[in-house]
This record gives structure tokens, sequence and C-alpha cells, in this order.
């Protein structure tokens, strides 16, 4: 689905990646765990096209992303953000309804897909007349799935989708998502710093540092044969309750 062959990307001195190959398969998940700054977030928005390579390219099924094909290039990618990036003025339908309304969709189809995909994301038909303000972070972030779905779009990126909600909601947001992944079999690329998530949702785990790829490979293969001591200590750093209650 997508291919990077030695991207490089820099922010004046401040190097965002640095000669990264890398293949996403169509149809997985993959997640992109690293360090703050290691890269993840830069190689997302490489995919979408909101940033470009400074040497390098990007394919997206076999064709170099150029300017010329990026509109068509991000009407096949949903991209979500943490608390789902919602207009504030505009309430849920309108929100979710933005993109649609500018490729000449009618109301009541916007409003037909908008219900559908409520359905299939738990959230409450309720909650599509109401503001960004007046729903909890956990429908926030299913209100910003709904958007990125609403043209069924080939892939699915998220950076820190679940990053600003409390554990419980988390809890079973991570659920609901591994699951609705399986049931569309999208391309799903999710940027977190969260370990145990990205093993919970990722077929191919992608550990950045510095710009550059550390180790990719199944979460398991991680673990069980880390390339060096850095990718140890990191998939083994994060504590739980059992270790210091």
């Amino acid at each position: 689905m997508f291919q990077l062959h030695q991207v490089s990307c820099r922010y004046g001195a401040t190097v965002g990646l640095d000669g990264v190959d890398l293949t996403i398969a169509r149809g997985a998940t993959t997640a992109l765990i690293g360090p703050s700054g290691a890269g993840k977030s830069t190689l997302l928005r490489l995919l979408v096209g909101l940033e470009w390579p400074d040497a390098g390219e990007v394919r997206f099924d076999g064709a170099v992303l150029r300017p010329a094909t990026l509109l068509a290039h991000r009407r096949r990618i949903g991209y979500v953000i943490q608390e789902g990036g919602l207009f504030p003025h505009l309430d849920a339908l309108g929100n979710v309804g933005l993109l649609p309304r500018t490729l000449g969709w009618s109301r009541p189809r916007i409003e037909a897909r908008a219900r559908e995909l409520a359905n299939l994301c738990r959230l409450p038909d309720d909650a599509l007349t109401r503001y960004p303000a007046q729903l909890s972070g956990g429908q926030r972030q299913r209100v910003g799935l709904i958007r990125a779905l609403m043209l069924d779009p080939d892939v699915l990126l998220l950076d820190e989708p679940l990053g600003a909600l409390d554990p419980i909601v988390r809890f079973d947001l991570q659920a609901e998502m591994r699951a609705l992944f399986e049931r569309l079999g999208k391309t799903v690329v999710l940027v977190t710093h969260d370990v145990a998530e990205a093993a919970w949702f990722a077929d191919t785990i992608v550990l950045l540092r510095a710009g550059r790829i550390v180790q990719q490979g199944a979460p398991r293969a991680l673990l069980d044969a880390p390339a060096d001591p850095f990718v140890r200590a990191f998939m083994t750093a994060q504590r739980n309750v059992e270790d210091v209650a």
C-alpha cells in the first residue's frame, strides 16, 4: 500500500526522518512507536501529504505521491488525531459532513451515512446534534473516527487517537476500534506512545529513534528478539499496577 524509499525530512537543524525505508502492507495494522521526537508523527503526515520529504520518495499503490495528485490521494485516506480535531462551532453532524458537502453530497445522504457509521462506532444518534463541548472525550473521538470513515477510505491514519482519554474509556475504545478495524479490513497506521496499545492493535510494530527505524516486526518479535538494548528497554519500560502495589 505504502512504500517509503530513503525518505529524509528536516526542520532546520532538527532531523525528522533520516533515510527511512518502510513498506506498509495493504489490509494490515501498523503501529509507529518510539520516544518523543523519534519521527512518528512526521512519518504519518508524509503518508497523508501534510509533509513532503527533502529526499527520497513516498509511494501509494505504486505511484509516487506528488502535489498534483494530492487531492485524489487524500480522499482515499481517513485521518484521525487526538480528541478528533473537531471544529467547536459545528455540531457533530456538521463536522463529519464537511468533506462530503464539498463533494456535493446531499444532506439526506450525509445524514444516512453519518447514522450508519454512528451505529458502527457505537455513538448514540442524538450525539450527532451536539457540539464538541457537549460530548465526552470518548464521544469526540468516535465523531473523529466517523468523519475519517465518511468517504469509505482505503486507509486510516491515526495520530495518538486515544492519548487524551481516561483509562476506562481508553480500554473500551481500544476493544471497539480493534473490532472495527478487523471488520472493515482497511489499511491502518497508528501512532502511539503506549507499547501495550501498539501490541493490542498492530500486526507490525515499527520502532523509531532519532528519525530512523531501529526495528520492525510482530510485537512478540521485538520483545523476544530485540535488535539492541534500546529496543529491549523501550519495549519493557512501562509500569503496571502490579509492579507498585
